[in-house]
């Protein structure tokens, strides 16, 4: 998509997690990679949330009959009952059948054939970005880095209009991804070998794809 698309839809997807409920609450939004780097085209946009954690879940009792019509279990105790009773179409669940609250946050929001990629974590984009860093360095599986160069545009309730304002004028700097992650902490070799690691699965990616993490 044209960089100007790609920014307006960083900010519809903004608008959506503000004024509708979502599964679970989100207490930030990121906008990184290619969109931030200020390219145009956009080949992927690239979108971070950081999610709350319904540890005893806010109708936890309706689980049986979430599960009973629709199949999936956990509805009211992992995401929000009356977002499920709002909202049955978007309800997701993992392999085992349980609800993933990832899941069913990028069926609300994002539409299958769009290419943006949606990251979900408990943890907030930076302590994410360190701790994917040490575990890709430590098992050498270096496509599951994730790209520190980014823009908080929502956090804590309030929308960040200076961000999105220099995100959409492209005025953001930063370094090439290998130099940002040696100034993580990597060394050179893999610092370069994470890069490219990460910029071939994106290559590979098609339509709408959605990550969940818990740190």
């Amino acid at each position: 998509m044209d960089r100007e698309a790609a920014v307006d839809r960083v900010e519809a997807l903004l608008d959506t997690v503000i004024d509708e409920e979502m599964p679970v609450p989100v207490r930030e939004v990121w906008a990184y990679g290619d969109v931030a780097l200020g390219l145009d085209p956009v080949d992927r946009l690239d979108v971070y949330l950081t999610k709350d954690v319904l540890l005893r879940g806010d109708d936890a009792d309706r689980a049986d009959e979430f599960e009973r019509e629709y199949g999936v279990a956990g509805v009211g105790k992992t995401v929000r009952a009356s977002w499920a009773d709002a909202h049955p179409e978007h309800v997701r669940a993992n392999d085992s059948g349980h609800v993933a609250p990832e899941r069913c946050l990028g069926a609300h929001l994002v539409g299958d054939d769009e290419p943006i990629h949606l990251e979900v974590c408990n943890a907030g984009f930076e302590d994410n970005v360190t701790q994917r860093l040490k575990g890709a360095l430590a098992t050498e599986t270096y496509e599951h880095v994730l790209d520190p160069r980014g823009v908080c545009v929502y956090a804590d309730g309030r929308r960040g209009t200076d961000a999105m304002a220099k995100l959409r004028a492209g005025e953001l700097v930063f370094p090439t991804l290998a130099e940002a992650l040696e100034m993580l902490g990597a060394d050179e070799a893999d610092a370069e070998l994470a890069a490219d690691a990460v910029d071939a699965h994106r290559d590979r990616a098609t339509g709408a794809t959605v990550r969940g993490d818990v740190v």
